[in-house]
Parts: structure tokens; C-alpha cells; sequence
């Protein structure tokens, strides 16, 4: 495809700054050029890093480098003359590790730029606190911050929250996955407005949806083995150990009958998840993808697991909870990081020395699954989502593998939606709206599709031991659990 043939999408007036320049900063990159007009002479990263191949990147794309560490400390005096130089509105492009979103997002804010980024990330320190309760490590306290500065300060500059492939993109597969099974099982509905909230979780309702899986499985493979004492990933290490280690998080339905021993209720906020006391990185679950069939995957937090539980929360006059949809991750990653992961919990938890994040080079081929299954209404079980390949990720965009492009591809559609929505405030993937978001990220995201299984979670077990299963309901997370 010439360049000229991309679409632009609007016009960014101010300075681009750019926090971080990992595997997703990289991907990102090439996609602002074609997509949006600035001047190029206003597009700063923010990078402590120092790296040859970067270099050459910066200098191939005319790139200013800011070579400094964003911390709770400098971050108010290293942003502020980046953001007012020259006229214009500045877009704050976040895309880091250990950088405070809720405060970065308070300071675009109050200087009138433009933000995204792909996770509620604390300052560094927060992930690993050992004097923290596990329930303050959670990302459900992580969106309870974003939720309570959304609500003292309503409306304003846009700020778009967690808009990656996951959380961001899935929530817009949720909703036209469901749109898609309403049509097919005949139910009557209007599509909801993108305000609508209470509509689309009455829709949800209607069509019968006991649960959703971010149901991913990454078949990515490297040229060479992958040697010890090395953890190997397709996205950042760093944020994967990170989010591995918390506690694994789930929105939690209210058709659910059984609770693990181990499992905690929030006391406060919007009460829409809970979370186990053990890391989620080591917490198995079954699931169904399109190319593997029946599946483990990582019950890993993420955002999207409580906010998408949260946005199709039903409620009758008085507050009270009358639906709730289950929802949580079930990732099966790429190989080495399987591998990686296995290593690492059995020395302890403690990670390995050497991180690396598996570029487009060093994979021969695969695929990333990544897509949504509504499981529980009357046609059992449906997936609905992206299974991008290796080999078409290098024709379509550089810099990046197929994990990589579903992230960069959701910025992407993030940023255009923050520019023809200036003042949308704070928003959440699940708040924007899906149908023009999808539109400018699909020609990243290889085939979309949509499957029908009739597996559920209690298929395809020997039955030569004894297991606490709920036959009446398959779709129980009793069932769902690997105990």
C-alpha cells in the first residue's frame, strides 16, 4: 500500500510526546505519521533508555529524544515546557511502565492536551510493595483512582484510559460480538447509543450472556530456543511480570453459585469484581479459542475484566444488582513466554535477569487470537475477534509482531476518537464509541470473525479422578477454574 493512500484522520495542532519507546512505542510511531498531520518537528519521546536501534528509529522518523525517567518526583517539571511549547494542543501518548497515569492524566487535563494510554499504571514501587494488602495492589483499586478523579472532575479534556488491544479493543469486539449474537438468535433490539449504558447492559441481559472471556491464544514461534535465566515475550516483559504477579482479578457474575476458598469481595468502589489471593500469572482456567479448540489459559488481571463487568451491570430502582455478566482474562501466551513464566514461578516468583521482547526478526510464524467469548445464552458459546498472523503484521505496518499491531492499532483508533471528541473528559474503552473505533483499527487487525462452539468447560475431561464440578450449569466458574 503507497503511503499517500492512508487515510488522515485530523490534525494534532501541538507537540506529540510520547512516554516510552518499547515494543509498543516503536509500533506506535509509524502509524502517527501516516494517520494524522503535525509537524513533524514537534514529536518528542520520552525515553531513559539508550539504544543503537532506536537511534537509528529517531533518526529515520526525525524524532527528538528526551533521554530522562518520568517519576512522581520530575514528572510535573519535565512535562510542563513540552506540553506549552509553541501553539497548539499537545497529545500526550503514555506508553510506559511505572508512570502515575491518574496523575499524568490530572496534569494534561489542567493544561488543556490531549492523553491515551493503554493501562492505569501506579508510579514505580507498586507492583511489588510487600507492605501493601493484596487488595490495594489490585487493578480494581488501580480503576477506582481513574473513577474517583473522573467524578471530581467531570467532562473537560478528553483523556482516553487503557485503550491497548486489551483492555481497549476487546471492549469494542464485546459489543459488536453481542450485536452480532442478537441478530443471529432473533432477538428484538435497537443497537445502544454510545451513552447508553443502561441499554447495552439490558441488551446483554436480554440476550441471555452469563459470561465473557478474553479469550487469547498467541502462536507466535521463535528461530532459536529460548536459553535459561532469560524471559522471552511478544509484548513488554516488564508490564506481563508486573500484571502477572497481582492477584487475579475477575468481574464476577451473578449467576455465579460458588466461590473459592480464596476469593475476596471489594468493600468498597463499584463492587463489580473480585479478586483471588494468589498471582494470576499462576492461575489456570479453561477456554475456547478458534484455532486450538479447548484451551488453558492465564487468569492474568486486567482492567477490562472489571470495567466491562461494570458496564453491563443491570440495576433496578433501588441500586440493587439484578445482572452482572463474569468477566476476566484467559490468556494462553506465546510459547517462550509459557515457558518463561513456568520457569520463573518455580524459582520462586522471583523473575529472570534477562528480559526480551520477541521482535518481528526473531519469530518464523503464528498467530495472535485475541478475541472476546460470550458463553452461557442459548446458542452456547460465541468468539468474536482478530486473529492477526506474523506474516501479514509485516506487510502492513514495521517495528512490531502481530501482538504488538493489535496494541498499536487500538492507539491508534484511540487518538482519532480523542481528536473528534476534544471534550469528552475521562473516558473508558467501554464508554467510546465501537463501531468508529473498529473502523479505523480494522485494517490492522488481519481476518475478523466471529465462531460458534458447543464446547463448555466441562468437556474433555478423563473423569479418572474425582472433581467438584456444577454438571447442572457448565458455565459456572466452578467449572472454569483449574483446581
Amino acid at each position: 500500500m503507497a503511503e499517500t493512500s492512508y487515510p488522515v484522520y485530523g490534525e494534532i495542532t501541538g507537540p506529540i510526546i510520547m512516554i516510552g519507546f518499547g515494543s509498543i512505542g516503536r509500533g506506535t510511531l509509524p502509524l502517527i505519521e501516516r494517520h494524522f498531520k503535525y509537524d513533524k518537528n514537534r514529536l518528542i519521546v520520552i525515553e531513559p533508555r539508550k539504544d543503537a536501534a532506536d537511534d537509528e528509529i529517531f533518526a529515520r522518523h526525525g524524532v527528538r529524544h528526551v533521554t530522562e525517567f518520568v517519576t512522581k518526583d520530575n514528572y510535573k517539571e519535565l512535562l510542563k515546557p513540552l506540553l506549552t511549547e509553541g501553539d497548539g494542543q499537545a497529545f500526550v501518548v503514555n506508553l510506559s511502565v511505572d508512570t502515575g497515569s491518574v496523575d499524568l492524566i490530572k496534569f494534561c487535563r489542567k493544561h488543556d492536551a490531549l492523553y491515551i494510554d493503554t493501562v492505569i499504571e501506579p508510579w514505580l514501587g507498586f507492583y511489588f510493595d510487600k507492605n501493601m494488602k493484596n487488595a490495594e495492589r489490585t487493578n480494581y483499586a488501580l480503576r477506582e483512582t481513574l473513577r474517583k478523579e473522573k467524578a471530581k472532575n467531570p467532562g473537560g479534556t478528553t483523556a482516553v484510559s487503557t485503550c491497548g488491544a486489551n483492555p481497549g479493543m476487546v471492549s469494542w469486539f464485546v459489543k459488536e460480538g453481542l450485536v452480532n449474537l442478537a441478530n443471529d438468535l432473533g432477538v428484538k433490539h435497537e443497537v445502544p447509543g454510545q451513552d447508553d449504558r443502561e441499554g447495552w447492559a439490558k441488551l446483554m441481559k436480554k440476550v441471555g450472556v452469563k459470561g465473557i472471556h478474553i479469550a487469547e491464544r498467541d502462536t507466535q514461534r521463535t528461530k532459536l530456543p529460548k536459553p535459561l535465566d532469560t524471559f522471552w515475550n511478544t509484548w513488554s516483559v516488564e508490564g506481563f511480570i508486573s500484571e502477572g504477579l497481582q492477584p487475579a482479578e475477575l468481574g464476577w457474575g451473578t449467576h455465579e453459585n460458588w466461590m473459592p476458598k480464596n476469593a475476596k469481595k471489594h468493600k468498597k468502589g463499584c463492587k463489580a469484581a473480585i479478586y483471588l489471593e494468589q498471582p494470576g500469572a499462576n492461575t489456570r482456567v479453561r477456554t475456547w479459542c478458534p484455532t486450538p479448540g479447548p484451551q488453558y489459559g492465564f487468569l492474568v488481571t486486567h482492567n477490562e475484566s472489571i470495567s466491562i463487568a461494570d458496564f453491563f451491570t443491570v440495576r433496578d430502582k433501588d441500586g440493587d444488582v439484578t445482572y452482572r455478566p463474569t468477566c476476566h482474562y484467559a490468556y494462553h501466551p506465546a510459547n517462550d513466554a509459557v515457558l518463561s513464566l513456568h520457569e520463573m514461578f518455580g524459582n520462586g516468583g522471583n523473575a529472570q535477569p534477562v528480559h526480551h521482547v520477541l521482535d518481528e526478526n526473531e519469530l518464523v510464524d503464528g498467530v495472535d487470537e485475541l478475541g472476546v467469548l460470550l458463553y452461557g445464552h442459548d446458542k452456547n458459546a460465541y468468539w468474536y475477534g482478530s486473529r492477526l498472523s506474523l506474516k501479514e503484521t509485516r506487510k502492513i505496518a514495521p517495528y512490531q509482531n502481530a501482538t504488538g499491531m493489535q496494541v498499536t492499532s487500538a492507539v491508534l483508533a484511540g487518538m482519532v476518537w480523542a481528536l473528534e471528541n476534544p471534550k469528552a473528559g475521562i473516558v473508558e474503552a467501554d464508554e467510546m464509541d465501537y463501531r468508529r473505533c473498529l473502523e479505523v483499527q480494522r485494517p490492522y487487525l488481519g481476518p475478523v470473525e466471529g465462531h460458534y462452539t458447543d464446547w463448555t468447560p466441562l468437556d474433555g475431561r478423563p473423569g479418572l479422578f474425582p472433581e467438584d464440578l456444577d454438571t447442572k450449569d457448565p458455565w459456572q466458574f466452578r467449572n472454569i477454574l483449574f483446581r
